[in-house]
C-alpha cells in the first residue's frame, strides 16, 4: 500500500506532470533502443504506467508528445552521425530506427528543413535538435 501511495504522490505533487526521474528513465530507454521500433505501450511500461496516462503526463512534462520526443532524438543522433561519418545515409537511417531511407529523408527534412545529404554537405553547421531549433511542424 505504501508503494501505491508513493507512486500517487509522484503524480500529484508535481502538478500533474511526470516526475523528472521518470522522464530521464524514458529518455535513457529511448537512447539505448534508438535503432528499434518503439511503441507507446513499451515506453509507458518503462515507468509502469498506462499508455494513455503516460502520454498525457509526458507531454505536460516535456512539452511534446512521446512520439515527437522519440523522433527528435532519432534525428539528433542522425545529425551527429551525418556530420561525423561517411557511412551511407541508408545505413544511418536504419541505425537510428527508420525502416526505409525515404521515410528517414522525409522526416529529417520535416524536422530540420533540409535533406540528410544537404545536411551532410554543410555538416555540423546546425545546432542539435531541440525545442527551440527544430521545426514545429507536426510529425
Amino acid at each position: 500500500m505504501r508503494v501505491i501511495r508513493a507512486a500517487m504522490a509522484d503524480v500529484t505533487t508535481t502538478g500533474g506532470e511526470l516526475p523528472a526521474y521518470r522522464v530521464r528513465r524514458v529518455a535513457q530507454y529511448i537512447q539505448d533502443n534508438l535503432q528499434r521500433e518503439l511503441r507507446l505501450a513499451e515506453l509507458s511500461a518503462v515507468v509502469h504506467m498506462s499508455p494513455y496516462h503516460f502520454a498525457r503526463l509526458f507531454k505536460r512534462s516535456t512539452g511534446v508528445p512521446p512520439h515527437r520526443f522519440l523522433v527528435r532524438h532519432r534525428i539528433d543522433e542522425a545529425r551527429a552521425l551525418l556530420a561525423a561519418q561517411t557511412v551511407p545515409i541508408a545505413e544511418i537511417a536504419r541505425s537510428v530506427g527508420f525502416r526505409t531511407p525515404s521515410h528517414f529523408t522525409t522526416t529529417f527534412r520535416r524536422v530540420t528543413g533540409m535533406t540528410p545529404s544537404a545536411y551532410r554537405s554543410g555538416a555540423g553547421q546546425m545546432a542539435p535538435c531541440d525545442r527551440a531549433s527544430c521545426s514545429p511542424a507536426p510529425l
